[in-house]
């Protein structure tokens, strides 16, 4: 694995119940303003492990190796999603340093935000410093990585650090860091 994060600050201009305004891009997440409160400025970030997995999973397939293809695939993403979860914390303590809260992190596709809106992210915070590119259906390359924004302000609103866990709806995840506190229904 080769992890690789590009980071970059920028300020809000404008928002909205289900808007942020950035650099004259809109992004439209829904409930930003309930879930975020009053944001001056958002980090956008994109981060990587690289392809070199990704290939020898791909040689893993074609050797017939299904289940350690399978399991390797595993620890992919659970690697890509713990690089995001490091650079959050780094976006953390950054806001610590500066004396504002950081709000939890947030991706195109997930929380009602739509995937189409990764081109717009992407705009902001180019993905090719970290050798990461983005087709026209919203597909990034190397496919074990993930974009995020988070927003940032003295008066932002912050949950609980492993709130996302406790509000999956995914039941059985192997993954869960906390307890579910109430069932989500899609």
């Amino acid at each position: 694995m080769a992890p690789r994060a590009v980071v970059r600050w920028l300020p809000v201009s404008a928002r909205g119940p289900d808007m942020l305004e950035v650099q004259g891009a809109t992004l439209t997440i829904p409930q930003t303003g309930e879930r975020w409160g009053e944001v001056e400025c958002v980090a956008a970030s994109v981060v990587t492990i690289g392809d070199a997995l990704e290939r020898r999973v791909a040689a893993l397939w074609a050797a017939r190796e299904l289940p350690l293809a399978s399991m390797l695939d595993s620890v992919g993403s659970g690697a890509v999603e713990s690089l995001a979860e490091y650079v959050n914390d780094v976006l953390c303590h950054q806001g610590l340093a500066a004396g504002v809260a950081v709000t939890n992190r947030i991706s195109p596709g997930y929380a009602d935000w739509d995937v189409a809106e990764q081109h717009a992210l992407f705009r902001l915070c180019p993905g090719d410093a970290a050798g990461v590119t983005l087709n026209a259906a919203c597909f990034m390359t190397p496919a074990k990585s993930i974009s995020l924004l988070v927003g940032a302000g003295p008066r932002a609103r912050v949950d609980h650090y492993f709130s996302q866990c406790a509000r999956c709806w995914m039941r059985d995840c192997a993954y869960r860091r906390a307890p579910v506190r109430r069932s989500v229904h899609r």
